[in-house]
């Protein structure tokens, strides 16, 4: 079959030739990669990150004469993003300098595709760490690798290896189980969605208590920003109440939701008067047993002073 073949049966939902048509591609993939970033890890990192691109992204090709081209060009933005990244850039610096993509990010292509449930389901097959950290850097406004190691807990050189492994294992799982059936993920993310805003509406109304029995573990592990950890709910709901009592509230801004980790990004308001009491976000990474989270990291953004009019 010829690449215009390949490319409709691909968009008919045939895993087959789309396996073969990346195949195909691939040498041309790795030349551009290591024309821009050099032999290495770097240059692997990017034909993998393309290739999951590509997989939830065969059916934006319009020409299917092009694909060639197409799959080059993505190789392309997947290395501009590493040379980007390579001078680490904070959570604050990632969300007031980066300017907003005229691409659709990954989350938006899945919402946009039929597709989505059955990368999700991929996702799902990989192992808690590496799953991680692909929920981050692709669904998560936490993209920065330096933000990835603070949410996560590990070197940034790890959060590198685990990506590399997991674009892997990802691109091979999602080419193995085409033909199963999976879980509405967007239903699974508003469900937590959900969760999490019942959860700040509970701290205002002074029921946070009764929330979390229902929502955490009893034995919760809660690690914050400044690497203070306690076991159990009293601290958490001391300092949720504190802030509520300062005048401060939260907006869930983005949920991304798998079995058994959740991403929730919290925009935090503060009063008038004092609008420098709180970092202006959080995220919360949570890691879930039965349905209830068991660990919970909060990362805070660094207060953001020359943010502030004067």
């Amino acid at each position: 079959m010829d690449d215009p073949e390949l490319v409709r049966a691909a968009q008919a939902g045939d895993v087959s030739a789309l396996g073969l048509l990346l195949a195909r591609h691939r040498p041309g993939m790795t030349a551009v990669a290591i024309s821009l970033l050099g032999y290495g890890h770097d240059a692997e990192d990017a034909v993998q990150e393309a290739t999951a691109v590509a997989l939830a992204r065969i059916g934006d090709v319009r020409d299917p004469d092009a694909v060639g081209p197409w799959l080059r060009q993505v190789v392309r933005n997947a290395c501009r993003m590493q040379l980007r990244t390579r001078r680490p850039l904070s959570l604050d610096d990632h969300l007031l300098s980066v300017p907003p993509s005229a691409e659709p990010d990954p989350a938006q292509l899945l919402e946009q595709h039929a597709s989505r449930d059955w990368v999700w389901h991929a996702l799902e097959r990989l192992s808690p760490p590496l799953r991680l950290v692909v929920m981050l850097r692709h669904f998560s406004g936490v993209t920065a690798y330096q933000d990835i190691a603070d949410a996560c807990g590990v070197p940034v050189g790890t959060v590198r290896s685990r990506l590399s492994e997991a674009r892997g294992k990802l691109c091979a799982s999602l080419l193995a189980t085409a033909d199963e059936a999976y879980d509405d993920v967007t239903a699974l993310a508003a469900v937590r969605r959900r969760e999490v805003e019942e959860t700040l509406v509970a701290a205002e109304q002074g029921t946070l208590a009764e929330t979390m029995r229902a929502y955490w573990s009893p034995e919760a592990e809660f690690t914050y920003s400044n690497g203070h950890r306690s076991i159990g709910h009293d601290d958490f709901l001391r300092g949720l109440y504190q802030d509520i009592d300062d005048g401060v509230r939260g907006r869930v801004t983005n949920v991304v939701a798998s079995q058994d980790l959740s991403i929730c990004e919290i925009d935090l308001i503060n009063p008038l008067e004092n609008p420098l009491h709180c970092p202006p976000t959080v995220v919360w990474v949570q890691q879930l047993e039965a349905g209830r989270t068991s660990r919970c990291r909060l990362l805070h953004a660094r207060r953001l002073e020359h943010t502030i009019p004067a």
